[in-house]
């Protein structure tokens, strides 16, 4: 794994004040507070979305704030709503189907420096 930075957002986090990214195939999402340990992400899916399948070595909570999404997590699936929430451990295969427009909130840990652009 890369080496970790010393990069942490401010201690107040006003969403607001924090850039929407467009990530294409009706995805975006907003990195809201985080520090070398710990990330907290919000993503937004247009219906048909797809989250493709992948894997990354760090674990990764989400949860579900609003919408329907089928969800995939090593080798299961599951339609999930609001409120509801998943785990998945470092390296594990994963990935979503937006089946109504929604949110999610994903927690990273440690950060996921793959997300932070040149700057911060």
């Amino acid at each position: 794994m890369a080496t970790m930075t010393n990069t942490s957002s401010p201690a107040f986090v006003e969403a607001s004040a924090v850039e929407v990214e467009d990530l294409g195939g009706g995805i975006s999402r907003q990195i809201l507070g985080y520090g070398p340990e710990i990330m907290i992400v919000k993503v937004w899916f247009e219906k048909g979305s797809v989250g493709d399948v992948h894997s990354h070595p760090h674990s990764q909570s989400t949860y579900i704030e609003s919408g329907k999404f089928e969800v995939f997590i090593d080798g299961e699936k599951r339609v999930m709503g609001a409120g509801d929430s998943t785990y998945m451990a470092p390296n594990l295969k994963h990935g979503s189907v937006c089946l109504e427009a929604g949110a999610l909130i994903d927690t990273f840990s440690p950060v996921r420096e793959d997300f932070l652009g040149e700057g911060n």
